[in-house]
Order: C-alpha cells, then sequence, then structure tokens
C-alpha cells in the first residue's frame, strides 16, 4: 500500500504527516511528488526523505494532476500491484483518515470488489464561506453533469485499486481538473466508486490551498460550460430563425419546426464533436437517438410556446423561458443516452514483479 502526496510549496506540516504514517502502519510506503516548490523547500523535502518517504521533484510546477499521474506511475514501476491512498500535503487529511482509506481498500481487495473510494468530508462546522459555497455549487454542477450524486467533488482524499491505476494514468488533465475527470470519467469506464465519511479540517481558512477559485472553477466545469454554449449558439440560431420565419410564414408551428430543425442539426454536431467528444463509429445511431430526442422536445416545446403564448405573454419571453426549462432535461438524456460511452471494464492489475527498496 502506496501513500501518494502531491505537494507544491507545502507547509511545515509534511514532514510529520509523513512520519505519523509510516509509524502508525509498518505496510504502508509514502511518495511525495515535489510539483516544481523551487530550492527555498529543498530543506523541507529533506527532512521527508529522513523520515522515510521518497520524493520526486519537478523542476518547475506542472500542476497536481501532472504531480499524480507521474506519482501513478512511479509507483505502478515499483510496485505493480499496491493500492494507493491519494492525500494532500496542506494537512487537511487526518492520518486516521488516510488509515481508513487504507484499511477500506484492503478490505475491497480481499473481498474482490476492488472500487474508487472517496474520503467525503461533511462541510459542517467552522468551514470557509467560500469553500462551503463552491462544494454546493460543485455538488450540483456534478450531478448534472456525471449523472450521480457526490457530497464532495473536491476532495483530494482517495483510494484507488492497484487494477485502477493503468486507466487513471489514461485520465486527461494535468491540474486540478485532471481529479474532477476521474470522477466524471469513471461510470463509463465501468469503474465503481463509494464513499467514506471524514472530518472536515481547515486550518488557517484554508491558506495553503493553491486552488483558484475561478481558473480552476472553470476547469473542472469545463463539460457543462461547453454544453451551455453549444446550447446557446443553438438557443440564438433557432430563436432568430423562428422570429424570421414567423415573419414571413405567419405560421408559429411550421417556424419553430422548421427553426428546431436546422438548430438541432447543429447543436447535434457540437455536442457530438465538442461536449461529448464521441469520434469514429456510431454516429448514424447517435443521430437516431439524438432525433428521437429532439421530436419529444419539440413536441414539448411546442406544447409550452402555445400555452405561454396563448397566456399573453410575448413570443421572445415564451421562447426564453421554455428554453430554460428544457435545457437540464436535454443535457441529461444527451450525457445519458445519445452520447454514452462505451461500457469498458478497467484494466487488470499488472502481472507482480519484484518490488525494489521502495516499497514496505
Amino acid at each position: 500500500m502506496h501513500v501518494l502526496i502531491p505537494a507544491l510549496e507545502p507547509g511545515p506540516r509534511l514532514p510529520q504527516l509523513v512520519d505519523d504514517l509510516l509509524s502508525t502502519d509498518p505496510d504502508l510506503a509514502v511518495l511525495v511528488v515535489d510539483d516544481g516548490s523551487g530550492p527555498d523547500f529543498d530543506d523541507l523535502f529533506a527532512v521527508v526523505e529522513r523520515v522515510g518517504a521518497q520524493v520526486v521533484r519537478f523542476p518547475v510546477n506542472r500542476g497536481k494532476g501532472a504531480a499524480l499521474k507521474a506519482g501513478f506511475a512511479e509507483i505502478a514501476r515499483w510496485a505493480p500491484e499496491a493500492d494507493v491512498v491519494t492525500a494532500d500535503a496542506d494537512g487537511q487529511h487526518r492520518v486516521e483518515d488516510i488509515l481508513r482509506i487504507a484499511h477500506v481498500l484492503r478490505d475491497d481487495a480481499a473481498a474482490g470488489n476492488p472500487a474508487l473510494v472517496l474520503g467525503c468530508r461533511d462541510f459542517r462546522g467552522e468551514v470557509p464561506l467560500r469553500s462551503r459555497i463552491g462544494n454546493a455549487v460543485s455538488r450540483g454542477i456534478f450531478r448534472l453533469v456525471a449523472g450521480w450524486p457526490l457530497s464532495d467533488t473536491q476532495t483530494g482524499l482517495r483510494g484507488l485499486p492497484a487494477s485502477l491505476i493503468p486507466w487513471a494514468l489514461t485520465v486527461p488533465g494535468d491540474r486540478f481538473e485532471y481529479e474532477q475527470n476521474i470522477l466524471l470519467r469513471s461510470r463509463g469506464a465501468g469503474v465503481a466508486a463509494r464513499e467514506i465519511p471524514i472530518e472536515t479540517v481547515y486550518l488557517e481558512q484554508n491558506a495553503s490551498s493553491h486552488f483558484r477559485p475561478l481558473v480552476d472553477s472553470l476547469r473542472v466545469m469545463l463539460p457543462l460550460v461547453l454544453f451551455a454554449g453549444s446550447g446557446l449558439l443553438a438557443f440564438v440560431l433557432d430563436t432568430a430563425l423562428l422570429l424570421i420565419f414567423s415573419a414571413t410564414t405567419g405560421s408559429l408551428v411550421f417556424s419553430i419546426v422548421a427553426a428546431r430543425a436546422v438548430s438541432a442539426t447543429v447543436n447535434f454536431l457540437v455536442n457530438r464533436r465538442v461536449v461529448f467528444r464521441r469520434r469514429g463509429s456510431g454516429r448514424a445511431r447517435q443521430a437516431a437517438r439524438y432525433a428521437v430526442l429532439a421530436a419529444l422536445l419539440l413536441a414539448s416545446n411546442i406544447v409550452w410556446m402555445e400555452a405561454l403564448t396563448g397566456w399573453g405573454t410575448p413570443l421572445l419571453v415564451a421562447k426564453v423561458v421554455t428554453e430554460v426549462v428544457l435545457f437540464l432535461t436535454s443535457y441529461g438524456v444527451q450525457r445519458a443516452v445519445v452520447f454514452r460511452p462505451p461500457q469498458a471494464a478497467p484494466a487488470p492489475p499488472r502481472a507482480v514483479h519484484a518490488v525494489g527498496a521502495g516499497s514496505r
């Protein structure tokens, strides 16, 4: 069992964390990846090595995702049969909680049911306001994008069975979005996930965190942002064509149908290539599913539009209200049905080789 800790300019608590882990559980090995902290932290990482951790150092900052993947690759090379617990270097994860995730991984392995184990905080007590709000927003967005609920989408305390390490190395992302991509892609890869409650710890109002709220939130919300952009493009095109066709033909139903036929074609192509990143075969099947969805949404659109305009709502206002109501339904169905990723079992564990001195 390995504990992997990515570290960027870590605080003085890191050596003690490593020492406590190794002294509490002699079957653990700890790997710390220095993500370009610079020469000012040479002494601290030297102490980390003296207390028993292996340290891999980047000359420049490459991002948390890159540090995690480098650590996974090193562990897979040293001990391909080893499960891995990832933890943060900022002191937010208690030794007891890290060991709890390790024990769950061992129990899962003994039962033959490997899963992605997530240490999830409950966000009660003295939690910084930005963290409380950020997690509430990210929970809602994650459920919409991924299609399954998770109470703590930003947790860095995770347990990965050895059989998942090859898959984890294929997941894209070099910074904070990498951990989110792991979660977003897990169901499509056939990876089971379960939550283990851990204590919520924030030291000095989370001042040591390198998470950038605006930039990194945009990264982790990218799938929804892209879908919203695609929907906005289709909405603008649909609305413009609706107004043009309505003014030239005088028929509301014809105008809705004609405008939607054009905008839906554009939306399908953008969603397939840009939002859900589907390539190669399956386009005809996806197009058929999309056509059925578009027909159902069109029928719903007509019902809503005629009802709202019949009640005296201006055409443009009725259009906006209708599209907002149908937006979430459309995304959920496209993610889960139309552009459903092919199911693939996780890669099997690598063959066991002799383990070097880096393992315990």
